[in-house]
């Protein structure tokens, strides 16, 4: 499988999966993800971090993108994503991708398995974020960024 998008390629711990990355922070991610059993950052302290993996809607090429994901009770049957983008202006091209597939792979601490996406609307979408800002507050900040531009996606990812 090629991963494409710009940057150098690299095999990444006998996956078979070739990764071009140009974004040097995702790619040390992964790489971080895979050598220590699911976990990225100091014990404890990490984010939760699942790796979608997923397919250009437009290119065909396949990416793995590192996102962080809020699972309740430790329960990663169903596991939530933000396409935050950080704030960014625009919804990350990953979010476009999986919901224009329905499904995906995502790797969660060493296991890897399907998933059916589906976007999360109006009170449920705003309760899952209200808890995802209560964690982690920088999603608080990313909202106040696209205030008046766009609201930050909440997709479910459901284990099938």
């Amino acid at each position: 499988m090629r991963l494409k998008s710009g940057g150098a390629e690299t095999d990444l711990r006998g996956h078979g999966i070739v990764v071009t990355d140009n974004n040097e922070r995702n790619h040390r991610v992964i790489n971080e993800f895979r050598a220590h059993g699911g976990h990225v950052g100091p014990p404890g302290q990490g984010r939760p971090i699942v790796l979608l993996h997923h397919r250009g809607r437009r290119t065909g090429y396949s990416y793995v993108t590192p996102a962080t994901y809020l699972a309740f009770d430790g329960d990663t049957r169903v596991i939530y994503v933000f396409a935050s983008k950080a704030g960014g202006p625009t919804n990350p091209a990953w979010y476009h991708n999986l919901i224009d597939a329905g499904s995906a792979t995502v790797e969660v601490g060493v296991e890897t398995f399907t998933v059916s996406v589906k976007e999360v609307t109006g009170a449920e979408r705003d309760a899952v974020f209200a808890e995802q800002v209560r964690r982690f507050p920088n999603f608080g900040e990313y909202a106040e960024k696209t205030a008046g531009i766009r609201t930050i996606p909440v997709l479910e990812l459901r284990r099938v």
